[in-house]
């Protein structure tokens, strides 16, 4: 295998990319720039690779089929990892984790968990890396205000609405994200990170938006591009930056709100999905 750096650009109109846990608006930094988190990101490509059939450690509760609604549990209930457990042999463990679940052996995974290995957490570093995408220009949030057409609380008069009929929804007018990553080889001969992975991660993130829209993501109201750029070494023709600068994505004023022009660059190809 050998380096691979990316770019996944996604495009917004009208809904809300990523919104923050507390207000519900969508993400921005102080700057008023729009951001989708990296953990966002991932939930999609975990939420893909499952529907692929790829086993998953870190799973939504409405695709737990066995019961273990937890990481700890989940562990503890592998019959792969149990002599590993009980001899607290951590190298055997870390290997067992990567081999049965690729979201550890692509992206790593701490285990914090009380009394698995000793007093101490088990790290695996992952050989991808995924950074928050952050939009090509300013995004204006607008408010829409909602009522429902029935009542929230239990009243006896039967016309009369409460204070919670009425709710609010956040949404952006339009927008393009841009996040960058980069697949590390000498990291993933560690984790058992192979080709047929890498080849999983990509058809992954190209339906990164299939089967995602929401309330606040109606279907239709998000796309998203694959730069992909494959060296000819394990270190790569080029760092990670200057891969990443040679795609020159920039802001347009129209549908789908930016262009790009790739510098050609010796010893690395690009591949556009």
């Amino acid at each position: 295998m050998n380096k691979i750096d990316f770019a996944l650009v996604i495009t917004a109109e009208r809904c809300n990319p990523n919104a923050d846990p507390i207000t519900k608006m969508p993400r921005r930094d102080f700057e008023g720039f729009g951001e989708i988190s990296d953990v966002c990101l991932k939930r999609k490509i975990r939420d893909r690779l499952y529907e692929m059939g790829e086993n998953i450690i870190n799973l939504r509760n409405e695709q737990v089929t066995d019961g273990n609604y937890s990481i700890a549990k989940r562990v503890k209930s592998a019959c792969e990892l149990e002599e590993s457990i009980k001899a607290k042999d951590v190298d055997s463990f870390c290997a067992e984790a990567c081999r049965k679940w690729y979201d550890v052996r692509a992206f790593g995974q701490v285990f914090g968990i009380k009394d698995l290995l000793g007093n101490v957490a088990t790290g695996i570093r992952g050989p991808v890396t995924i950074g928050m995408a952050r939009s090509l220009e300013i995004v204006d949030i607008r408010q829409l205000d909602h009522t429902k057409s029935t009542n929230l609380i239990d009243t006896s008069a039967p016309y009369e609405k409460d204070a919670g009929t009425f709710w609010y929804k956040y949404i952006i007018n339009k927008g393009a994200y841009v996040s960058y990553g980069s697949i590390f080889p000498q990291l993933a001969q560690k984790t058992g990170f192979n080709d047929a992975d890498v080849e999983k991660l990509k058809q992954a993130m190209i339906r990164l938006l299939d089967n995602d829209a929401s309330t606040m993501r109606p279907s239709g109201s998000m796309d998203s591009k694959l730069f992909w750029m494959t060296h000819d070494s394990k270190l790569g023709a080029v760092s990670s930056a200057k891969a990443h600068a040679s795609l020159n994505i920039r802001p347009t004023e129209t549908f789908p709100y930016f262009t790009y022009d790739p510098d050609k660059i010796p010893g690395m190809s690009l591949e556009i999905y």
